[in-house]
């Protein structure tokens, strides 16, 4: 996988796939029932996105190739009464711009260089249809007055839009394609419409970490046709990640969370062999409680995972990795009420188990004090209500703290785990915070991601 940075001829016109898919907005919350998320099944819980980005990278000089660069970036979110991807979106106001700040740094490095910078996104789930509530409107104009520039959004009909006639004004120099999901043979992987989209280029730029699972036309046919490069954003994010699950520094701890068990055994499985110690909070240790003969009341839980858990364990000591799981809780009769810390023993057949509790706390906290290596993804608690928040803050907090003193490296992902840290105000004492959500288990998960593999 190269990237095209270490030497970027000027007036180059760049198709840029950027990453902006992203998770939960920054306010309270819940969602009960069974609800499509960026292609999970997420089940009586606060939302963990799917989202929104995988392997190597290598600096290479690229040769020329034209006159023309095109970047496509794909900044990819998702809208509804609240958002569950990329650059949240309610109402028509972004609510959290995580992702697009993220992206400033390589809009203003193109524009230094004199690139002409072609956009390719989506917000949400169009199927193939144009709906006006789902344009890239909202993102064109935020990121017109962060960088001060000129922004077009070409709303015309891509099969009628032609190389020539995307930079008409002598200050045009970046171009955004309205939302490549109104198109259905972008999640196709449409070979002539992959080819339409190249034809609009001289170059492309995966920067889409977060899309990187998707084997659609902007992410993988395209690269068929174009040379094809791993952007800044994307080499960030793999770094990272191979820190953590391959040059790995021991003792290691992973953290994860979320309601649903049966959805990262893969995971888990994945990071056994690599991990001295994982710990599973959240709803996903509700599951476990209930499987070690604990009274879990009414709190969310999954049927029939016994095996599941079992395995889990019998695996772990294979490869000599503790499963640790909460020791007490805070529970309530609902996520509106006061906490009351209680021992498992204790738990009522009317409670919610909506934290941990002090013990667990000081469990893990004196466990992440003996790593040199953490990965985090999933809260502890409901953190959206306060009173259910002090686990997860309490395991940011001691993260951060060993972050500052260079005594660990770190890394955070999943929405849920990013509204967190941005609510917090630690986002920036991780050595990395994925703002990936498919992408990022996938790969944790030990899966090869299309659009990474369409690159090498």
């Amino acid at each position: 996988m190269s990237n095209i940075w270490s030497e970027l001829n000027p007036y180059k016109l760049i198709l840029f796939d950027i990453d902006s898919a992203f998770a939960v907005p920054p306010m309270p919350f819940i969602y009960s029932g069974t609800v499509e998320v960026a292609g999970e099944a997420i089940v009586n819980s606060v939302m963990e996105i799917d989202t929104e980005v995988d392997e190597f990278g290598s600096p290479v000089n690229p040769t020329t190739y034209g006159e023309l660069i095109c970047v496509t970036y794909c900044l990819h979110a998702q809208v509804g009464n609240w958002v569950t991807a990329s650059v949240p979106i309610k109402n028509g106001i972004i609510t959290d711009e995580t992702r697009i700040n993220k992206t400033l740094p390589i809009f203003k490095y193109l524009i230094e260089k004199k690139s002409k910078i072609i956009v390719i996104s989506h917000i949400g789930r169009p199927k193939g249809k144009w709906n006006e509530d789902l344009s890239l409107k909202p993102i064109c104009e935020n990121l017109k007055k962060k960088l001060n520039k000129k922004i077009k959004l070409i709303k015309e009909n891509l099969f009628k839009v032609k190389k020539n006639n995307l930079f008409t004004d002598s200050d045009d120099e970046i171009v955004f394609l309205e939302n490549i999901r109104f198109y259905e043979e972008e999640e196709k992987n449409d070979n002539n419409f992959s080819k339409h989209l190249a034809s609009l280029a001289d170059i492309f730029v995966n920067d889409a970490f977060s899309c990187s699972h998707r084997s659609h036309a902007s992410m993988c046919e395209i690269t068929k046709f174009l040379p094809s490069y791993a952007g800044l954003q994307l080499e960030t994010e793999i770094d990272a990640l191979k820190q953590v699950t391959t040059q790995i520094k021991k003792p290691t701890t992973c953290i994860i969370g979320g309601s649903k068990i049966s959805t990262k055994i893969g995971i888990i499985k994945n990071l056994i062999p690599k991990f001295n110690n994982i710990i599973i909070v959240g709803g996903m240790a509700n599951n476990i409680l209930k499987y070690k003969g604990h009274s879990i009341g009414k709190s969310i839980k999954e049927d029939n995972c016994e095996t599941i858990i079992e395995n889990i364990f019998k695996f772990s000591k294979n490869y000599s990795c503790t499963i640790t799981f909460p020791e007490d809780a805070v529970v309530g009769k609902s996520v509106e009420d006061e906490p009351k810390i209680k021992e498992l023993k204790q738990i009522a057949n009317d409670d919610l188990i909506l934290d941990i509790g002090p013990k667990t706390i000081k469990n893990i906290n004196n466990i992440i004090e003996n790593s040199k290596t953490v990965l985090w993804n999933g809260p502890a608690g409901y953190f959206e209500n306060p009173n259910f928040a002090k686990g997860s803050f309490e395991i940011g907090k001691k993260i951060a703290e060993k972050n500052k003193l260079n005594q660990i490296f770190s890394v955070a992902g999943g929405g849920d785990t990013v509204s967190l840290l941005n609510r917090i105000g630690i986002f920036n004492n991780f050595n990395f915070v994925s703002t990936a959500g498919g992408a990022f288990l996938e790969y944790l998960e030990g899966k090869e991601l299309p659009g990474i593999k369409a690159l090498n």
